[in-house]
């Protein structure tokens, strides 16, 4: 049975204070968009701006030691902040499972999914939520996630929900090799000869596996599934159903490029971190996220972060050659909480660690 759902005030409460999320609003057979999620026109995405889906680069690295290879991903991540990976050594079964396994978590009962929410969850390291940062933000995003921090393989066997706990861990483990590849081509080019524990704790301490969620939407055009926003990740591994509807900023004023899903396909995209620490040679783009009128989308993230307590700034390497720094030294955790404590608002949040 429906519940009473007339205001605003009874949206937010029975989404956000009542851990319903969208999912369980879309459950309850809404027809239109409710006003709490319905964008400013200047927010939405203009069709007429779109550019091109060819122009993000695929790259096979079924040879990660071939210096065109480490060239490819190191040109784009400089030029685009955004591309995607085939023969990365993920088996196409292990992608597909960990895709089931989030619908299957969003299609529990309502009450199983609130065992996750925050003030339930029995360990910080699994935390279901809503939108991006519904205290904060004017406008509510079109998106439940399941937030699970990779600690370790225990913590993840004891924590992680029953239903997606065995393909999420399956899918972490393939794809922390990948992660390491990619950071290693990265950093070559900034003059890093070996990435040392010291190194490793500043690009990839704390990662976080985020199975997200956009349940069908009436109206996509007047929403958001994501806001226009770059990740505060060193890089981001996103593995993306064929559902389409991730858009990324294209290289002219205000145009938008579709990736599309390409399957067995992981996009990689630049996080604020290592814009920072590489003194803008690379680049994280904007990208939002359209939902879908008549499919579930599922989109799976995995944020490479800094450990909470590192101090991230220009790389001494990059600077060697006298480059004058753009960005101070600031803590991650500092950043981070900056980048929650506000709605996305495209590339603003970088501006925290500028000089």
């Amino acid at each position: 049975m429906s519940p009473p759902i007339s205001s605003s005030s009874d949206v937010i409460d029975f989404v956000v204070h009542k851990g319903n999320g969208v999912t369980g609003l879309v459950d309850t057979g809404l027809e239109t968009v409710p006003e709490p999620y319905i964008q400013p026109l200047e927010e939405r995405l203009d069709p007429t701006k779109f550019l091109p889906e060819n122009s993000i680069p695929i790259i096979d690295v079924s040879n990660w030691d071939d210096p065109k290879v480490v060239d490819s991903i190191c040109d784009a991540a400089s030029k685009w902040g955004f591309f995607q990976i085939v023969n990365h050594g993920v088996p196409l079964e292990v992608l597909e499972n960990v895709k089931n396994a989030a619908h299957s978590f969003f299609q529990l009962p309502s009450e199983e999914r609130k065992k996750y929410l925050k003030e339930n969850s029995p360990s910080e390291a699994v935390c279901l939520g809503t939108s991006f940062s519904p205290q904060a933000e004017k406008v509510l995003e079109w998106k439940d996630l399941l937030r699970l921090s990779w600690v370790s393989e225990d913590q993840a066997s004891a924590f992680w929900p029953p239903v997606c706990k065995e393909e999420a861990l399956e899918y972490v483990k393939k794809v922390e090799l990948v992660t390491k590849r990619l950071l290693e081509a990265l950093l070559k080019r900034l003059g890093v000869k070996e990435i040392d524990k010291t190194t490793e704790y500043k690009l990839m301490a704390s990662p976080i596996l985020s199975l997200n969620y956009y349940p069908c939407c009436p109206s996509p055009e007047l929403t958001a599934g994501v806001g226009r926003h770059s990740d505060v990740s060193t890089i981001t591994i996103l593995l993306q159903d064929d559902t389409g509807g991730l858009y990324v900023r294209g290289t002219t004023e205000d145009s938008w490029i579709h990736v599309p899903p390409v399957n067995g396909a992981l996009v990689i995209n630049i996080g604020d971190v290592l814009q920072i620490m590489s003194n803008d040679k690379y680049k994280s783009i904007e990208h939002r996220v359209i939902a879908n009128r008549s499919r579930n989308r599922v989109a799976i993230p995995f944020f490479v972060n800094p450990g909470s307590d590192a101090t991230i700034g220009p790389l001494p390497e990059v600077l060697a050659s006298g480059e004058t720094p753009i960005y101070k030294h600031v803590v991650f955790s500092d950043y981070f909480k900056h980048f929650f404590s506000k709605g996305h608002d495209g590339k603003k949040t970088v501006e925290f660690a500028k000089i």
